[in-house]
């Protein structure tokens, strides 16, 4: 099939994109970034929005930038950036590059964007774990101000937001890790590029063997990407073993609310939930903590 018959707008700035949203949001006028969600929608007519704001041009969206304590990451920065650890990110580049080479296919990563997956919130996105976990902010602009939200208020469930429907993701904000930070990221999926049935991303400090600040995050079986509470009070202050990550494992299955599609049963996703946080913890034992120089 074809898209439906639409408006181009490429504007310049941030405050002309505000603009042409405030005046075509209401009639269904939607922003384009990287368009892999979005163009293989309005082929097939699951979406078809009479005008398309396209941001690619907009002067700085592309940047990516080291704030007080935080790693910017502006709208039309693409997934292939972080193909390679980023050197302004330290640890946190590292944390990305192992993340990345889980999304989908090469030649999708090279024009899909980290804002375009955050704003579409599926509940498979490892950008959106990723930004779960590590307690993102979300920078929106739109004709009244800016506005910086938590993305765990920012996301409220699958494919939805509170983005007003006028207002532009422009940047999110990572926290920066320390270099000595431990993290480990399991994904399944039955093919590779497929989208993941289940994630797990894990990040924490290690003291004398044993492990402070843990955050355990977990996507693809909820309907939106969150940290596991009860997974890191299992953890927290336990050492690094095979029997906490197994404590950490009991409890999120018992805590989770899994999802159901027809070909996936909340059964077999929430006994996933338990093998990928275990798995993902398993796997940052092995993780090199000299971190970037």
């Amino acid at each position: 099939m074809k898209a439906a018959p639409f408006t181009l707008h490429r504007p310049a700035t941030v405050e002309e994109a505000v603009s042409l949203m405030a005046r075509y949001a209401e009639d269904g006028g939607l922003v384009l970034a990287g368009g892999q969600s979005l163009t293989p929608m309005m082929a097939l007519r699951v979406a078809y929005p009479p005008h398309l704001v396209d941001i690619n041009n907009v002067a700085g969206l592309d940047s990516l930038t080291a704030g007080e304590g935080y790693f910017g990451i502006g709208a039309t920065v693409r997934h292939a950036r972080f193909h390679r650890p980023v050197p302004e990110a330290g640890r946190l580049g590292e944390v990305l590059a192992t993340v990345v080479r889980h999304i989908a296919h090469y030649p999708i990563r090279q024009r899909g964007t980290f804002c375009g997956s955050l704003a579409h919130a599926d509940p498979a996105s490892e950008w959106c774990l990723v930004a779960a976990t590590l307690d993102a902010d979300l920078r929106l602009v739109g004709e009244g101000g800016e506005r910086l939200v938590p993305v765990s208020e920012f996301i409220d469930g699958a494919m939805s937001t509170v983005r007003e429907p006028e207002e532009i993701l422009v940047e999110a904000r990572l926290p920066l890790l320390a270099k000595e930070v431990r993290f480990g990221f399991y994904e399944f999926n039955r093919r590779a590029g497929d989208f993941a049935l289940g994630m797990a991303l894990v990040v924490y400090d290690l003291d004398g063997g044993v492990m402070r600040n843990v955050r355990v995050g977990l996507g693809g079986i909820e309907e939106k990407a969150r940290r596991i509470g009860v997974a890191e009070a299992a953890l927290e202050g336990q050492a690094a073993s095979a029997e906490a990550f197994a404590a950490a494992a009991a409890a999120t299955v018992d805590d989770v609310e899994a999802m159901e599609d027809a070909t996936t049963s909340q059964a077999y996703r929430r006994d996933l939930s338990g093998v990928v946080v275990r798995r993902a913890l398993e796997a940052s034992l092995d993780t090199d903590t000299r971190g970037t120089e």
